[in-house]
């Protein structure tokens, strides 16, 4: 379900004092209900292997043309990247943070962590058009039970950023977005039997 930005915004984040140059483009509850206990395993969730579990095609097709689209238009190399036309996050984090966990690392996203505290994590990505962050968090879902909170900050490098966001805005709200619920959903359901390995 899409919540509003100040769902977001309104919580203790860590990640507010770190990326408060993004826009926040999108909040999400996610249908992954557990405990106090279960944040870990959400992470986890979302950067071991296929991370959703998304077998949907129409999301496949369009992260499919996106990826196609970046090759032919050079949008994704490397010095257009973390290291290369824009700093890591990393460089802004305070001392505790930074000495603290990183988060793990993404088997097959173009994603890198960038912290992990105990009911936040925040990983980064960037590329010609934008840098972004996918911003997890775990959040009391007013029925004594937890739940995940995705939140997405980007920060649109110029005009070709600006125009790239909004010309897929649709596309993620009709295309993408139900699908990766759906299947974050079904995954988390799925290994709910695995959580006592948190």
């Amino acid at each position: 379900m899409r919540l509003p930005k100040t769902a977001h915004t309104s919580q203790p984040w860590r990640i507010h004092g770190i990326a408060g140059d993004f826009l926040v483009e999108d909040v999400w509850a996610l249908p992954t209900p557990g405990g106090p206990d279960d944040f870990p395993r959400l992470v986890r969730q979302f950067t071991e292997g296929d991370a959703t579990g998304d077998s949907s095609p129409v999301s496949r097709a369009l992260f499919a043309i996106r990826w196609k689209l970046g090759a032919l238009l050079g949008w994704d190399k490397p010095d257009a990247g973390i290291g290369g036309r824009v700093q890591t996050l990393r460089d802004r984090l305070p001392a505790d943070l930074r000495d603290g966990p990183q988060g793990p690392e993404f088997s097959s996203r173009p994603f890198t962590s960038v912290y992990q505290a105990h009911d936040e994590w925040a990983a980064e990505i960037a590329n010609r058009t934008m840098h972004g962050v996918m911003h997890i968090g775990w959040v009391p879902d007013g029925a004594g039970g937890y739940r995940g909170q995705m939140a997405v900050l980007v920060k649109p490098n110029g005009l070709l950023g600006a125009v790239y966001m909004a010309g897929i805005k649709p596309f993620r709200y009709v295309g993408v977005y139900p699908a990766l619920l759906r299947a974050i959903g079904r995954k988390w359901q799925a290994n709910a039997g695995g959580k006592s390995a948190t």
